[in-house]
């Protein structure tokens, strides 16, 4: 990992996955001009699709969402640059990965200072040929191990004491060779203590009834043993 920072900004990145100017690469004209821009996707912002040396990247600017994020969109308080979204989500996917958790690679990660606030963005691996579980539940349903390997890599971020505070059905992906994965760790931190874990599972599998009426996905309330026979393997 590699660090530059003065006043006005700080940048993390991975000099391994990145072979571009850091400075550059939160830009998604950048990456127009480069002729390098390979999809994008809409939420809160434009998630722009990026080809890499080696990989695929996503690059997120953050955003905040609700009635404040209409008031103010893209800007923070800031304290440190350790603490900054972008900085903190990079940090904790780069312990995830290192710790097995199937999670994207971070590529970089910068925040820029704007008088007492900042504006934060993210490049991280795009995960190949993957769909996530709202979309692939919708056409067909899952196998008991396929379920069985979902619980065992939220037992695996769960036993390096990482609450996703946002844990639902959107934010697990399996690929084309079944391998699952987990997305979206903004906001998303170290905790102490056990009965977190059990809300975060017990949010899950609200997202699982919640789409079940929303968009009719094959799911039934017997699948979930079958998770949470992986989680406690």
């Amino acid at each position: 990992m590699q660090i530059i920072q003065d006043k006005q900004q700080c940048i993390y990145f991975d000099e391994n996955l990145l072979t571009e100017p850091a400075e550059q690469v939160f830009d998604a004209d950048y990456w127009q001009q480069k002729q390098k821009i390979i999809g994008s996707a809409q939420g809160r912002g434009t998630t722009w699709f990026v080809q890499l040396a080696n990989i695929e990247g996503a690059l997120r600017h953050y955003r905040r969402g609700g009635l404040f994020g209409k008031l103010i969109s893209d800007s923070y308080f800031l304290t440190t640059w350790q603490k900054t979204r972008s900085i903190a989500e990079f940090q904790l996917l780069t312990e995830l990965h290192n710790c097995g958790v199937h999670v994207p690679r971070p590529i970089a990660a910068r925040a820029v200072k704007i008088g007492l606030t900042y504006q934060a963005d993210l490049l991280s691996e795009k995960i190949p040929d993957a769909q996530d579980l709202v979309d692939i539940l919708q056409t067909k349903s899952l196998s008991a191990e396929q379920y069985q390997e979902v619980g065992k890599q939220i037992k695996k971020m769960h036993s390096l004491q990482v609450n996703h505070t946002d844990l639902n059905i959107h934010n697990i992906l399996i690929d084309k060779v079944s391998k699952v994965w987990i997305i979206d760790f903004d906001k998303c931190c170290k905790q102490t203590g056990e009965n977190w874990k059990a809300a975060n599972l017990a949010r899950l599998k609200r997202s699982f009834f919640k789409e079940v009426k929303k968009r009719h996905i094959q799911w039934n309330e017997s699948d979930w043993q079958y998770l949470v026979t992986g989680y406690q393997a």
